[in-house]
Formats: C-alpha cells, sequence, structure tokens
C-alpha cells in the first residue's frame, strides 16, 4: 500500500512539473500560455519572411494585431473556436495591403495558420472539399 501511495505521488509531481516545463516554454516561443506568438514577434516573423518593413509598415501591422488581440479577447470561449479563422483571415487580408507588391508575393508564400501553416488545417479542408 505505501508502495502504491509513493508511485502515485511520484507521477502526480511528474505531471505538475512537466506541466510547468511546458508552459514555460509556450512562453518563451512567444504568447501567453496559448503558443500565440506575441505582435513583435510576428513583426519579426513577417520580416524575415517578406524583408524590412518601413516604421509606417509595422506601425499599421502592430495596430492590425492589436485589433485582433481586441477581438479574440472580447469574443466568449465557446465563440472563439468557430470564429478564430474568420477574424485571423480578415487581420491577414489587412496585413497583406499594407505591404509592397514584392512584399505582398513573399507574404503569399509565408506559411499561414489556415493555410496549412502554423495552426495549420487549411491544406486538410481542400483536400476534403
Amino acid at each position: 500500500m505505501k508502495l502504491r501511495k509513493f508511485i502515485i505521488t511520484a507521477i502526480a509531481a511528474a505531471a505538475i512539473a512537466s506541466t510547468a516545463t511546458l508552459q514555460a516554454q509556450d512562453e518563451k516561443k512567444g504568447g501567453k500560455g496559448g503558443g500565440m506568438p506575441t505582435a513583435e514577434q510576428r513583426i519579426e516573423r513577417l520580416e524575415t519572411a517578406v524583408g524590412s518593413l518601413t516604421a509606417e509598415q509595422k506601425k499599421k501591422i502592430l495596430d492590425i494585431y492589436a485589433k485582433l488581440s481586441e477581438k479574440v479577447a472580447a469574443m466568449p470561449q465557446e465563440e472563439r473556436r468557430a470564429k478564430m479563422m474568420e477574424v485571423f483571415a480578415a487581420s491577414q487580408k489587412e496585413v497583406r495591403a499594407v505591404l509592397t507588391p514584392e512584399q505582398a508575393k513573399k507574404f503569399d508564400d509565408m506559411p499561414q495558420m489556415g493555410r496549412g501553416g502554423s495552426g495549420g488545417g487549411g491544406e486538410r479542408k481542400k483536400k476534403d472539399q
């Protein structure tokens, strides 16, 4: 009986420790536990893919990301999953409109959430339809 309690306690302690470790890794990757990158990290990723952005472009895109965060935060939890892709796609169109034609082409080649990129599912949807 003592051995059983010891094993259960050890498993529980390991589970708690691994949860804390995974949460810390998520925060390092960007985002607040949910794995969503910060606006600054998204700008860095965008610049890596499309090239340098002007200060004006960065400001406009940061504003778009701020609006996206506000919209998502204002949604009831049940609604978030259903509407997240729609809200995200709208923000991506706004970001694309800020870019130069050359940057927009590179932007279109980036993996995007909902188009088979991080957060995926877009490519699978196309194949399923």
